[in-house]
């Protein structure tokens, strides 16, 4: 099962696993990411019965590069049949499924943050080097420009100067 978050994501992976995708959530990375947004998708992937799951996303790594990261899902039966468990006292159905809840919530939080950085990041890269290359364009034509007046003035001058010794 395929749970896409964002236009970008259901767009590239719609190609390769489009018989897949069970849940797209295409609002939520229009705004800056909040809390409320991925416990409602949290929400939506609770519904679904799973095993062993991933959490896909960009990290972000400096201005200019991010990787792609991932991070684990678990299903109530596995997190129930985890050896050290037993270490904590009073624990039931109730208390392991908000712990499920709420830690999957706190991951895709976490993963929807990076997310948003790592395409700020980009954003910000991709504007400075646009704004690079305009000044460089306006500099190359600012010289061009140059040029042509000189070449112009000097063309009258010399009419001039041809026009004056004739007489």
């Amino acid at each position: 099962m395929v749970i896409t978050i964002g236009d970008k994501s259901k767009a590239i992976l719609q190609r390769l696993f489009a018989q897949n995708i069970v849940l797209s959530a295409n609002e939520v990375g229009r705004k800056p990411p909040t809390f409320l947004d991925a416990s409602k998708v949290a929400q939506e992937i609770s519904n679904f019965n799973f095993t062993s799951g991933k959490i896909i996303y960009n990290k972000f790594k400096s201005v200019v590069s991010y990787s792609t990261s991932d991070l684990p899902l678990f299903s109530a039966a596995s997190v129930t049949a985890a050896p050290k468990l037993g270490v904590y006292d009073s624990l039931d159905a109730d208390v392991i499924q908000s712990y499920l809840e709420f830690s999957m919530a706190a991951m895709l939080y976490y993963a929807m943050k990076e997310g948003a950085c790592s395409e700020q990041s980009s954003r910000m890269t991709a504007m400075d080097n646009a704004s690079k290359n305009a000044g460089e364009m306006i500099e190359k034509l600012t010289l061009t420009f140059n040029r042509t007046r000189q070449a112009v003035i000097t063309r009258e001058l010399i009419e001039i100067i041809s026009g004056a010794s004739a007489i």
